[in-house]
């Protein structure tokens, strides 16, 4: 099996976000890395050339491989910011209801601009991811 390439490194988070091109997105992105670092007391850590990560967890899939992974995160990405907040998305369906403009992966959140989402709501989904990042993820597919 091949190494995982996403993996932490020593890249400075700062820095990155500011390369970010587009002005909105580049400030969207230092807000929602500064709402992460609130809310799990960790200093974000760059995962592999383009994630933000935050705290470490172990990933466990129905095929039995394991990974460290990190437990929550984004990407301010070209087309939206990536949000990485559970390996199931759909757990979190009541709650985005009231998040505002957005789409899913299986497990991703994809938000144009913060000015399309409730903060307050983002902020409690990812209290719900950090509060259960002790208990052992079990994954069904193979796409870290």
């Amino acid at each position: 099996m091949a190494e995982l390439k996403t993996k932490p490194t020593e890249a400075d988070v700062r820095a990155f976000i500011d390369a970010v091109p587009d002005e909105t997105r580049r400030r969207d992105g230092h807000t929602i890395c500064d709402l992460f670092e609130k809310v799990t007391g960790e200093k974000p850590v760059m995962w592999g050339p383009s994630i933000i990560g935050f705290g470490k967890c172990h990933l466990k899939y129905a095929s039995g491989r394991e990974l460290e992974w990190m437990v929550c995160g984004f990407s301010p990405r070209k087309a939206n910011h990536s949000l990485y907040l559970d390996c199931n998305i759909a757990k979190y369906a009541e709650t985005l209801k009231t998040l505002g403009k957005y789409k899913t992966g299986k497990g991703c959140l994809y938000v144009n601009r913060l000015t399309d989402i409730d903060i307050a709501v983002l902020e409690t989904m990812i209290e719900s991811t950090w509060a259960n990042r002790r208990k052992p993820k079990t994954v069904k597919g193979e796409e870290v």
